[in-house]
């Protein structure tokens, strides 16, 4: 009888790995941040209001920015009484607000971003590279398991 190889649970092996390794990366993109006195959400929400000239609006930002809308006026306050953003609403209307950079957000992003984004990009291959080895390592368990039952 073929000795059974202990398969790692996958709601403890790869989803579990996945979350420590993103965690474990992003230590290196948050002091980026705290020393410009910008959280991740914050600097999420200055980016997609960066990446075009135009306004959004509150729900496409918060669909843009992958945040909850309160969440999203929780940080576009923040961000306004920074002098970061700026906001018009529309007839009295808070969900129609138009939010866009200020010339200060816009300096802000414009140092920030080069050093952010090559941490980032640095995160994603840290964290591409262990998604990978944790899924071969699923991937091996599984076949020894069915060689064995062959």
């Amino acid at each position: 009888m073929a000795a059974s190889v202990p398969m790692r649970p996958f709601t403890q092996s790869l989803p579990m790995a996945l979350l420590l390794a993103r965690e474990a990366s992003m230590q290196q993109f948050r002091p980026l941040l705290a020393a410009h006195d910008v959280t991740e959400q914050q600097w999420r929400v200055l980016r997609v209001l960066a990446s075009r000239e135009d306004a959004f609006e509150v729900t496409e930002l918060a669909d843009r920015a992958a945040l909850l809308p309160p969440s999203v006026s929780r940080i576009i306050a923040n961000l306004q009484d920074r002098g970061l953003i700026e906001r018009t609403t529309v007839a009295h209307d808070q969900r129609r607000a138009r939010i866009r950079l200020t010339p200060s957000g816009g300096s802000l992003v414009e140092r920030v971003a080069p050093e952010s984004e090559a941490i980032y990009n640095d995160i994603e291959e840290q964290f591409g590279a262990r998604r990978l080895s944790d899924l071969l390592a699923e991937l091996h368990d599984l076949t020894e398991i069915l060689d064995d039952r062959g």
